[in-house]
């Protein structure tokens, strides 16, 4: 059978349908319809809700039921991985090429997808929401050289994960783990992940009931936040410090 779904209304502010209708299968399937304007994206995320569809397909909007979440304080690297950075020179950066990073995560193969969800619709409305101060990425740089990165939506002290990328081994680690440090620092507890992968679960990701989930993001994006360009704020982070700073919280 076709499957029917609520098509959302012209009212980019509007309530989505409420995420226990969402499909289990395909998990947390929930809406179609609508646009990508900036209104519209922050009401979804303020609802725990994300847009993802392929070229070709119409806009669909989901809240799946787990949802992977990092703490920020309990992200982790294997002894291993840290190891390897201890002689790092990888340097971590925040929006200060925004555009690099989503066409990098646009780019980068996947198994299992011939294509990319993040079409140039999508890169250009994230890139609408940079500017607008709502959407940050995080460099990872040898030299000049972007070797990771990640990019997502900040709303009040929530974080919400969009897509990462390694273009040289680790780089997406380092990425994660930087974003978390300083999230941390900031009285951000959570980074939302969306759906659970092994990559994620590796680096210290947890599966949450939707309804855990989405109480938190009640609460989270309620608080004050942190609008605007964050390259001053967050500065720059080495790899080989954030390794040590891991391996320092593990053993305390």
């Amino acid at each position: 059978m076709p499957i029917r779904l609520p098509a959302l209304p012209a009212d980019p502010t509007a309530a989505f349908p409420p995420p226990e209708t969402a499909l289990r299968e395909p998990d947390g399937l929930l809406a179609m319809g609508g646009d990508l304007s900036p209104a519209r994206l922050l009401n979804a995320y303020a609802q725990g809700v994300f847009p993802w569809y392929a070229e070709g397909q119409p806009l669909l909007w989901w809240s799946p039921d787990p949802r992977m979440v990092f703490r920020t304080g309990r992200v982790r690297l294997s002894s291993r991985f840290r190891r390897s950075l201890r002689r790092c020179e990888w340097t971590v950066t925040a929006d200060t090429c925004f555009q690099d990073v989503i066409t990098a995560c646009a780019d980068a193969p996947r198994a299992g997808q011939p294509g990319t969800w993040i079409t140039s619709e999508m890169q250009a409305a994230y890139t609408q929401l940079h500017r607008l101060g709502h959407a940050h990425s995080i460099e990872v740089r040898t030299g000049a050289r972007l070797v990771g990165g990640l990019y997502g939506i900040a709303i009040g002290r929530m974080f919400f994960g969009e897509s990462m990328v390694s273009l040289a081994s680790g780089g997406s680690k380092v990425a994660i783990a930087a974003l978390a440090h300083r999230l941390e620092g900031w009285g951000f507890p959570l980074i939302d992940a969306q759906v659970e992968n092994p990559h994620l679960l590796s680096l210290g990701a947890e599966s949450w009931p939707r309804e855990r989930f989405l109480q938190a993001v009640h609460e989270l994006c309620a608080q004050p936040g942190m609008t605007g360009c964050w390259s001053n704020a967050f500065g720059q982070l080495h790899a080989a410090d954030l390794a040590a700073a891991d391996g320092n919280r593990r053993d305390g």
